[in-house]
């Protein structure tokens, strides 16, 4: 079976770096597949979930926004923060949830609404992939 390489890396960590079978990545116009083999491609990614394939069995890795470049069988995703489903602190990510609905309800000219969305849904997607 043919593979390729997935590297998701953030400016902190390398968050995985792995051989997979596919991956779907989460693309500013919509959700994209990468398989070996995949013609050169450069991507904006959007908040959320990036797929990917090891052995038959589907890992998922909450992305924050970003890119990917796949290159030579070489998928690159560089992401503003991401990190392994199995990682994910869902204390934290209700937490975080809870604070941005608060700010968002209190419709005020000092919140910034639009910072305070995108805290709501990297909290919500956090959510739900702790639970996969």
């Amino acid at each position: 079976m043919s593979t390729l390489q997935l590297e998701v890396v953030t400016p902190d960590k390398t968050v995985v770096k792995e051989t997979v079978e596919m991956a779907i990545c989460p693309g500013v116009a919509g959700e994209f597949g990468i398989l070996p083999n995949h013609v050169s491609i450069l991507s904006a990614l959007k908040i959320g979930d990036l797929r990917y394939r090891v052995n038959g069995k589907d890992e998922h890795v909450f992305i924050s926004g970003g890119f990917a470049d796949m290159n030579n069988n070489v998928l690159s995703v560089l992401a503003e923060s991401a990190e392994k489903a199995a990682d994910i602190d869902t204390a934290r990510a209700q937490a975080a949830k809870e604070r941005a609905e608060k700010r968002l309800a209190e419709k005020s000219d000092a919140i910034d609404e639009v910072r305070a969305t995108a805290a709501l849904t990297r909290a919500i997607m956090r959510l739900q992939l702790s639970k996969m």
